[in-house]
C-alpha cells in the first residue's frame, strides 16, 4: 500500500507516493527535472531516474551503510560485467578492502515476486564475480544466502550479516 514519503528537493516539500519498503526509513535526495523524478544515488555520486527499482536500491544502500556499516567507496552499482561472454550489468556489489567482490545484491520493484529465476539472475553473475554472499530484494522480502567456496553448496541465512562479518 503506497504511503506519503516526504522530500525537499530544489528548495520546495514535495510529497512523493512510493511504497513503504521492509527497510528503516531513509533520506533521500529527490529532485524533478522536466516532470521526472530523480533520486540520488551516492555511488555513482549523481542523480538517477526514481523507479519502483531504484527506490528499492537507494534503500538497500542506505541501510547497508548505515545499519551493516559497509563504506561507500566499497560498494558499487550498476556496473557492467562479462558473464560466459555475456554483458550483463549488476545491481550492488561489496567489495572486501582486497579489492575481492564479497556480496552481489539483485534489486527488484516491491511489484516483482522473487523467484528461482531471480537466484539464478544472482548466481549467473557469480560465475563472474565468486563472491561470498548473494542477496535478492523486492524491499519487502529478502533473501541473503552464503556460497561456500569451491562447491555448489549455500546456506540461507536469517538476516543480511554486517560487513565485518562479510570481511571474515
Amino acid at each position: 500500500m503506497p504511503v506519503l514519503f516526504f522530500s525537499t528537493f530544489t528548495g520546495e516539500e514535495q510529497i512523493i507516493k512510493m511504497v513503504r519498503l521492509n527497510f528503516p526509513d531513509v533520506e533521500v535526495k529527490i529532485r524533478n527535472v522536466n516532470e521526472v523524478l530523480e533520486v540520488f544515488d551516492p555511488l555513482r555520486k549523481r542523480f538517477v531516474s526514481l523507479t519502483p527499482e531504484e527506490w528499492v536500491r537507494q534503500h538497500l544502500i542506505s541501510y547497508l551503510i548505515n545499519h551493516l556499516e559497509v563504506p561507500v567507496h566499497m560498494m558499487a552499482s550498476e556496473r557492467g560485467l562479462v558473464v560466459n561472454t555475456l554483458k550483463k550489468r549488476f545491481d550492488l556489489v561489496i567489495y572486501h578492502p582486497n579489492g575481492n567482490p564479497l556480496m552481489i545484491a539483485e534489486c527488484k520493484a516491491p511489484s516483482v515476486k522473487l523467484t528461482e529465476d531471480t537466484f539464478y539472475q544472482a548466481a549467473g553473475y557469480n560465475l563472474a564475480l565468486k563472491v561470498k554472499y548473494l542477496l535478492i530484494t523486492n524491499g519487502l522480502v529478502h533473501h541473503c544466502i552464503q556460497v561456500e567456496e569451491n562447491t555448489p553448496n549455500f546456506q540461507f541465512l536469517n538476516s543480511i550479516p554486517s560487513y565485518s562479518e562479510m570481511k571474515r
